[in-house]
């Protein structure tokens, strides 16, 4: 099996090359740091499966499973994030993602979500699905952040951290004056007034 592990922590990449390695024997596997290293990879070699890390610098996951798709690749991909399922999995599911894993779940969990989506199926926890499950029978009543567009969401995300406009325009590759307009995007939908009222939204969320 030929796997592709995009994930800017060379860390976690060893680390879930090693719990992958002992579950599927002769795993030949590729590593990028970051979603322009992923692209490069993914056109040059044909893969069976794509981890990829949803927060990578320059180009994020979200971004580069977009663009995967675009480009007609069908590889199943898992997403990876530290961010809770709530907030990305429908998102990703959404973009073409085969499933999402939260970076905290047990090396069982990895490989449980792996062979799903290896047999063409979606993944995400029984959790999620439950919550999933339970949302359909309540009014609905879902958060404002959800209304954001996945940029949006992102340079929120980027504020709550404390970054200025110009450090969110550099990690992204994107000029301050784009940064600046979705900054007053998320403000007007958000119905808030500073980044210092968005910083709290965003801890009070749980989004950073």
């Amino acid at each position: 099996m030929k796997v592709l592990f995009a994930d800017d922590h060379a860390i976690l990449r060893k680390g879930l090359i090693e719990i992958l390695g002992e579950a599927y024997l002769g795993l030949h596997f590729f590593e990028a740091s970051n979603g322009i290293e992923a692209l490069q990879l993914i056109r040059k070699e044909p893969l069976d499966l794509i981890l990829l890390d949803i927060s990578m610098p320059g180009r994020n996951g979200l971004e580069t499973l977009k663009q995967i798709r675009a480009d007609g690749i069908t590889t199943p991909v898992l997403i990876l994030s530290v961010q809770p399922e709530d907030q990305y999995a429908i998102r990703v599911l959404r973009a073409g993602a085969s499933g999402y894993l939260n970076k905290d779940s047990a090396p069982e969990e990895l490989i449980k979500a792996v062979r799903q989506v290896m047999q063409g199926k979606k993944y995400i926890s029984s959790q999620m699905a439950q919550n999933l499950a339970q949302s359909f029978s309540e009014p609905s009543d879902k958060p404002l952040y959800e209304n954001l567009s996945d940029r949006e969401l992102q340079v929120l995300q980027f504020i709550g951290k404390g970054k200025t406009v110009s450090e969110i325009a550099k990690e992204i590759s994107l000029t301050v004056n784009t940064i600046s307009t979705y900054r007053a995007r998320i403000l007007e939908k958000l119905h808030l007034h500073n980044n210092a009222e968005l910083t709290r939204y965003a801890i009070d969320n749980h989004l950073v």
